[in-house]
Protein backbone atom coordinates (compact mmCIF):
# COMPACT_ATOMS: atom_id res chain seq x y z
CA UNK A 1 0.00 0.00 0.00
CA UNK A 2 1.36 3.07 -1.21
CA UNK A 3 0.92 6.23 1.72
CA UNK A 4 0.49 9.96 0.53
CA UNK A 5 3.18 12.46 1.51
CA UNK A 6 0.93 13.39 4.56
CA UNK A 7 0.65 9.85 5.74
CA UNK A 8 3.98 9.59 5.77
CA UNK A 9 4.90 12.70 7.30
CA UNK A 10 2.59 12.25 10.14
CA UNK A 11 3.75 8.47 10.30
CA UNK A 12 7.61 9.92 10.67
CA UNK A 13 6.29 12.48 13.12
CA UNK A 14 4.95 9.35 15.67
CA UNK A 15 7.92 7.99 15.19
CA UNK A 16 10.51 10.94 16.10
CA UNK A 17 7.82 11.08 19.24
CA UNK A 18 8.02 7.37 20.12
CA UNK A 19 11.98 7.33 19.49
CA UNK A 20 13.40 10.87 20.05
CA UNK A 21 17.03 11.77 19.20
CA UNK A 22 19.07 13.86 21.74
CA UNK A 23 21.94 16.24 21.05
CA UNK A 24 23.97 16.93 23.19
CA UNK A 25 27.60 18.85 22.74
CA UNK A 26 31.13 19.23 24.86
CA UNK A 27 33.82 21.59 24.12
CA UNK A 28 37.37 20.82 24.95
CA UNK A 29 38.82 24.02 25.73
CA UNK A 30 42.38 24.84 26.23
CA UNK A 31 44.76 27.35 27.40
CA UNK A 32 47.75 28.04 25.91
CA UNK A 33 49.49 25.97 28.51
CA UNK A 34 47.80 22.23 27.31
CA UNK A 35 45.61 22.99 30.18
CA UNK A 36 41.97 21.66 29.91
CA UNK A 37 38.90 23.16 31.09
CA UNK A 38 36.64 20.96 33.37
CA UNK A 39 33.35 21.28 34.92
CA UNK A 40 31.92 19.79 38.33
CA UNK A 41 28.07 19.53 38.24
CA UNK A 42 26.24 19.79 41.87
CA UNK A 43 23.89 16.72 40.42
CA UNK A 44 26.64 13.99 39.15
CA UNK A 45 29.75 12.65 40.10
CA UNK A 46 33.04 13.34 38.16
CA UNK A 47 34.88 16.40 36.44
CA UNK A 48 33.16 16.73 33.07
CA UNK A 49 34.13 18.68 29.67
CA UNK A 50 31.59 22.01 29.45
CA UNK A 51 28.69 21.07 27.71
CA UNK A 52 25.06 20.32 27.39
CA UNK A 53 22.05 20.21 25.21
CA UNK A 54 21.26 21.29 21.73
CA UNK A 55 18.46 23.93 22.02
CA UNK A 56 15.39 24.33 19.00
CA UNK A 57 16.85 26.22 15.94
CA UNK A 58 20.68 25.92 17.40
CA UNK A 59 23.68 24.43 16.17
CA UNK A 60 25.86 21.90 17.71
CA UNK A 61 28.67 24.74 17.55
CA UNK A 62 26.33 27.40 18.49
CA UNK A 63 25.30 25.25 21.62
CA UNK A 64 28.91 24.56 22.63
CA UNK A 65 29.63 28.40 22.75
CA UNK A 66 26.84 28.98 24.48
CA UNK A 67 27.71 26.10 27.09
CA UNK A 68 31.01 26.94 27.81
CA UNK A 69 29.92 30.41 28.60
CA UNK A 70 27.02 29.72 31.01
CA UNK A 71 28.99 27.29 32.87
CA UNK A 72 32.24 29.30 33.15
CA UNK A 73 32.02 32.58 32.58
CA UNK A 74 34.54 31.59 29.38
CA UNK A 75 33.41 33.32 25.61
CA UNK A 76 34.56 30.94 22.86
CA UNK A 77 36.23 32.93 20.22
CA UNK A 78 36.27 31.42 16.35
CA UNK A 79 34.85 28.14 15.50
CA UNK A 80 34.81 25.74 17.50
CA UNK A 81 36.61 22.38 16.17
CA UNK A 82 34.62 19.21 15.57
CA UNK A 83 36.35 16.23 17.02
CA UNK A 84 33.57 13.47 16.90
CA UNK A 85 29.69 12.71 17.61
CA UNK A 86 29.41 9.83 20.38
CA UNK A 87 26.81 7.64 21.16
CA UNK A 88 26.09 8.15 24.53
CA UNK A 89 24.48 4.91 25.96
CA UNK A 90 24.32 5.93 29.70
CA UNK A 91 20.93 8.08 28.80
CA UNK A 92 19.59 6.55 26.13
CA UNK A 93 20.39 4.52 23.15
CA UNK A 94 19.15 7.34 20.84
CA UNK A 95 21.64 10.17 22.82
CA UNK A 96 24.19 11.48 21.22
CA UNK A 97 27.19 14.11 21.54
CA UNK A 98 29.27 16.10 19.88
CA UNK A 99 32.89 16.62 21.19
CA UNK A 100 34.22 20.48 19.84
CA UNK A 101 37.72 21.70 20.30
CA UNK A 102 38.22 25.43 21.66
CA UNK A 103 41.82 27.19 21.39
CA UNK A 104 40.63 31.05 21.49
CA UNK A 105 38.80 32.17 23.98
CA UNK A 106 38.60 34.62 26.71
CA UNK A 107 37.45 35.58 30.62
CA UNK A 108 33.92 37.02 29.82
CA UNK A 109 33.45 37.01 33.40
CA UNK A 110 33.99 35.76 36.70
CA UNK A 111 33.06 31.89 37.29
CA UNK A 112 30.75 31.93 40.69
CA UNK A 113 29.28 28.82 41.72
CA UNK A 114 25.54 28.03 40.79
CA UNK A 115 22.78 25.92 41.11
CA UNK A 116 24.48 23.43 38.19
CA UNK A 117 28.31 23.97 38.49
CA UNK A 118 29.86 23.43 41.61
CA UNK A 119 33.43 24.24 40.55
CA UNK A 120 34.77 25.35 36.86
CA UNK A 121 38.68 25.72 35.85
CA UNK A 122 41.93 24.74 34.53
CA UNK A 123 43.57 21.18 35.29
CA UNK A 124 47.32 20.82 33.68
CA UNK A 125 47.20 17.34 31.68
CA UNK A 126 49.97 16.03 33.78
CA UNK A 127 47.50 17.10 36.88
CA UNK A 128 44.11 16.17 35.75
CA UNK A 129 41.38 15.07 38.85
CA UNK A 130 41.36 11.25 39.53
CA UNK A 131 37.64 11.38 39.13
CA UNK A 132 37.36 12.27 35.42
CA UNK A 133 33.70 11.35 34.12
CA UNK A 134 34.47 7.92 31.98
CA UNK A 135 33.71 9.95 28.41
CA UNK A 136 36.19 12.91 29.44
CA UNK A 137 39.01 10.41 30.36
CA UNK A 138 38.44 8.46 27.19
CA UNK A 139 38.34 11.47 25.02
CA UNK A 140 41.20 12.67 26.60
CA UNK A 141 42.93 9.50 26.08
CA UNK A 142 42.11 9.23 22.48
CA UNK A 143 43.93 13.02 21.89
CA UNK A 144 46.94 12.76 24.20
CA UNK A 145 47.78 8.94 24.61
CA UNK A 146 47.21 8.23 20.67
CA UNK A 147 44.47 5.50 22.30
CA UNK A 148 41.85 3.78 19.54
CA UNK A 149 39.06 5.90 19.45
CA UNK A 150 35.51 4.51 21.18
CA UNK A 151 32.23 5.42 19.36
CA UNK A 152 31.00 5.67 22.81
CA UNK A 153 31.19 8.81 24.72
Amino acid sequence: MRLTGFLRRARHRATLLARPLSIGVRAMVEDGDGGLLLVRHTYVAGWHFPGGGVDPHETAAEAAIREVREETGIAVEGAPELLGLYLNRNFSTRDHVALYRCRQWRVEKEFTANWEIAEARFFRRDALPGDLSAGTRRRIAEIDEAAAISPDW
